[in-house]
């Protein structure tokens, strides 16, 4: 007995081929549609883009770039010009963080906001940093801050790997 199956007249099917064809046109209709309808869209997706964290910052705010050279950040630093904000947990700012820097992780940014932020003026230049090239913690505390109405935010980029390679004043509790 044969594994073909066979047709109403009995003649063996070999419409296989066929249905992959059909699979794959069905396939490329889709896309082209997807695409197309992409196209048109007012809010469509960019098909190549820049997802790096520092085009994500560049385009927050339109009008100004929310990033801070570490050469900024450190003379800044130096006039105490700026309020820095480490953006990690509690565990890894006690382990080491910028010196007089104060932490608020942006896990939990609700409940800690007030005590951490409650003497802080609206206009301060605050400067946020995580830890990692691609750590977001840093980005997404200096958002939270605008929409609280912090007018002068930034971020450092990698802020704590920078700070420790570059020898600058470090501090642990």
């Amino acid at each position: 007995m044969s594994d073909t199956r066979a047709d109403k007249r009995g003649k063996p099917c070999r419409n296989w081929p066929h249905a992959i064809w059909q699979s794959g046109a069905v396939f490329l209709l889709a896309a082209a549609v997807g695409l197309l309808f992409n196209q048109f869209r007012p809010d469509g997706l960019p098909l190549v883009a820049n997802w790096s964290m520092e085009a994500q910052l560049a385009s927050a705010k339109p009008d100004e770039n929310l990033t801070v050279s570490l050469e900024e950040a450190k003379a800044l630093f130096v006039i105490r010009g700026a309020l820095f904000l480490d953006s990690r947990s509690e565990e890894f700012y006690r382990l080491g963080h910028i010196a007089g820097a104060r932490n608020l992780p942006w896990e939990d940014f609700e409940n800690r906001f007030q005590d951490v932020m409650g003497d802080v003026p609206l206009e301060t230049l605050i400067i946020t940093y995580c830890d990692g090239e691609s750590c977001s913690l840093s980005k997404d505390l200096a958002l939270a801050l605008l929409g609280k109405g912090y007018t002068e935010v930034r971020v450092l980029l990698n802020g704590w790997s920078l700070w420790k390679e570059s020898h600058l004043p470090t501090g642990e509790e």
